[in-house]
């Protein structure tokens, strides 16, 4: 059994390389090559928490995976120091089913929704892009720019939270570094950030749209990656009704984010209207059509992400030497 810690994980699992995978995963999940399982929720409610287990098995052209994440959420945490969410993805071998690997799970949670959105941004962004806005400062914001850059040559990124100090420390750690400009700014509303970017990525908490419609220029392309239940709506419902929508998963978007399921109760967009990203990854679905058209992408996040890429993790980690053994 080997152990890989967080360290560990970011040292195997490259952006660059993430990203590929991840077309490769959600190719996987829209061909039907992948079974991936509804997640399972568990309540414990004495503790104020919940686990999530998110199993998948890949088999494609490029060769199988099988793991399950799990995810824990304990809302008392940061009052005993400790982090809300605690991760750990287990790699089975897809041959016998053995256990091969545990995996620190943040990390590479981080790593590959940011290489989602990443692949997305290759796929439908405009090939003259140079200008990002960011919209949030936590982990998944860090990982949401090293993708974009990996995609695109950014020259300027405009990053915006309500919590300054979270934008001027978000600032400081990753200007100039990972492929990431030195031009960093700080804006002073997300109206500053949005109204001159070519490439919008939100990655917050909120439960209302984080900048406004009238904001967004033509040719843009917008990630969501924060939304995670049907009232939490990050992107502006016009925006929405007026792109060409893209998701990781038509069916959990359509229950797990308010940015799919609010525009479809409001009936002003309707479900063929939506395509899976994986779908354009396979020439089933046209991407962008027009330089003027705005794209949004809306990931939720699914297991075969985490499979493929705990695939790359155990198969660079091997190269480096990475990990501990364990017997088991």
């Amino acid at each position: 059994m080997l152990i890989l810690n967080s360290t560990e994980v970011r040292q195997a699992l490259p952006m660059a390389e993430c990203i590929e995978a991840m077309k490769q995963a959600y190719a996987a999940l829209s061909a039907g090559t992948a079974e991936v399982p509804l997640r399972m929720r568990l309540p414990v409610k004495p503790h104020e928490g919940f686990s999530v287990f998110m199993p998948a098995f890949v088999d494609e052209k490029d060769g199988q995976a099988l793991a399950v994440k799990i995810v824990s959420v304990f809302s008392k945490n940061p009052a005993k120091n400790l982090p809300l969410i605690h991760a750990a993805v287990v790699v089975m071998d897809p041959q016998t089913g053995a256990m091969e690997a545990i995996l620190e799970g943040g990390t590479l949670t981080a790593i590959r929704t940011g290489a989602g959105c990443g692949a997305a941004t290759d796929l439908l962004a405009r090939p003259d892009t140079k200008t990002a806005a960011i919209i949030g400062a936590g982990v998944q914001s860090r990982t949401q720019l090293e993708a974009l850059c990996a995609a695109r040559k950014i020259e300027t990124v405009w990053v915006y939270s309500p919590n300054g100090e979270h934008v001027k420390r978000f600032i400081a750690d990753l200007a100039g570094k990972n492929g990431i400009p030195k031009d960093l700014r700080a804006a002073a509303s997300a109206k500053e950030a949005v109204q001159n970017a070519d490439i919008i990525s939100a990655a917050t908490t909120s439960s209302a749209p984080v900048f406004a419609d009238a904001d967004v220029k033509p040719g843009a392309h917008i990630n969501g990656a924060g939304s995670h239940s049907a009232t939490m709506q990050e992107i502006p419902g016009e925006t929405v009704a007026r792109a060409r929508v893209m998701v990781d998963s038509r069916s959990a978007s359509q229950v797990e984010s308010g940015d799919i399921a609010i525009p479809l109760q409001n009936k002003t967009i309707r479900e063929a209207d939506i395509a899976e990203i994986g779908e354009v990854v396979l020439g089933k679905a046209k991407g962008r059509t027009s330089p003027e058209q705005i794209t949004f992408f809306k990931s939720v996040g699914v297991a075969v992400q985490d499979a493929v890429a705990s695939r790359v993790v155990l198969a660079n980690a091997r190269k480096l030497g990475l990990g501990t053994e364990v017997a088991w």
